[in-house]
């Protein structure tokens, strides 16, 4: 069957990408990283897709990120020169396809124990490959990584001293860093003071530190601000969403992806029913909003998308000028676009009306 040629030869729900902000988010991030000296590394657990990894990869970047080794495979085919694990690899059959993967590619991987990088080594030696490493630091967000110390220090000098591995620095997350809470610039100052600590510890043991790698799309245009750090991985940017737009990071006409919906039913003066619900939109909300509302939508923002079931989006209409009728159809910015690609199949690049790329999500449900 052929490609649709417009807008109105997709079934919906469809998720649809607008190539003009796509590009114009990845142009203005690449110009960021090389005004200020920066490796772009960014992750890719937004788009999922190789042939957006290219588009980054033509823009600059040195490589992907991954969290997962199914992750990683898709990835390959972006072309990659480079593939960065930013998650712990454990398990003998996640490391043999891994293994697969680093011989196509480079592979580096970061991790916070003992476990993972002798894991690592052991597979390494045994497939005659040798692996990149970052050891995972805990600057603020709690998740993974140790505190900057003794007991990181140990973990990097003992990859230093294998020979199936390279440590090549560090690697950390500020997901806890969120403007505007009111809290969020005194962990920005934590990140900052949390680099210099380690760029401190790992002169004084003498160990590599090529790479400080770091950086989320909230804390992105910052990144230059962090003395030391030299890599950044933001992921959200090439879409943003509705998380970001709310925090004030983007704007609406920022946002790229939308999802292309249908109203289904109006059973209530006021009120209608979309073809998407939370197997279309996933059902996260946005942090501090009140009350919650479960995306926007681009034709009527005023309407109110205020509940999900698996198949129907529930919306008031009720503050809208021009309230829709059955059979019309809605464009709507999800709250959290990495969720929601992970729901579908396919993504349609679109410039104005026109379908220009049919792309498979070909690293959506890649879990394990």
């Amino acid at each position: 069957m052929a490609n649709p040629a417009t807008l109105t030869d997709l079934e919906t729900p469809a998720l649809l990408i607008d190539l003009d902000r796509l590009e114009r988010n990845l142009d203005r991030v690449a110009e960021y990283a090389r005004e200020h000296g920066l490796r772009l590394r960014p992750h890719t657990k937004t788009h999922k897709t190789p042939e957006i990894g290219r588009m980054q990869l033509d823009r600059g970047a040195v490589g992907l990120t991954v969290a997962k080794t199914t992750e990683a495979e898709v990835m390959l085919a972006s072309g990659t020169p480079d593939l960065l694990v930013a998650y712990p690899v454990l398990g003998q059959k996640k490391l043999e396809r891994l293994a697969e993967v680093a011989r196509h590619t480079r592979v580096t991987v970061a991790f916070d124990s003992f476990e993972v990088a002798d894991g690592l080594a052991e597979i390494a030696a045994a497939k005659g490959l040798r692996f990149g490493a970052l050891v995972e630091a805990n600057l603020g967000m709690n998740r993974v990584g140790l505190t900057p110390g003794s007991e990181l220090m140990r973990l990097a000098a003992h990859v230093a001293a294998s020979p199936q591995l390279e440590l090549e620095g560090v690697n950390f997350y500020p997901g806890n860093v969120w403007p505007p809470d009111e809290d969020a610039e005194s962990k920005f100052e934590q990140v900052r003071q949390g680099v210099a600590r380690l760029r401190e510890d790992f002169e004084r043991a003498g160990l590599p530190l090529g790479i400080v790698s770091g950086g989320s799309s909230p804390t992105l245009f910052r990144s230059h601000e962090i003395e030391g750090l030299n890599e950044i991985r933001p992921g959200t940017y090439v879409f943003n969403d509705g998380d970001l737009v709310e925090a004030g990071h983007c704007t609406w006409d920022d946002c790229a992806a939308s999802v292309l919906t249908t109203v289904i039913s109006t059973p209530r003066e006021g009120f209608g029913m979309l073809d998407g619900g939370s197997k279309t939109f996933s059902s996260d909300r946005i942090p501090g909003q009140d009350p919650p509302l479960f995306g926007r939508i681009v034709e009527v923002p005023e309407a109110r998308i205020y509940k999900q079931n698996e198949e129907h989006g529930h919306v008031d209409f009720r503050e809208a000028g021009e309230r829709p009728r059955i059979g019309d159809r809605l464009r709507v910015i999800p709250n959290h676009v990495c969720v929601c690609v992970n729901l579908h199949e396919k993504m349609y690049g679109i410039r104005g009306d026109r379908v220009e790329h049919v792309w498979d999500v070909r690293g959506r449900g890649k879990l394990q």
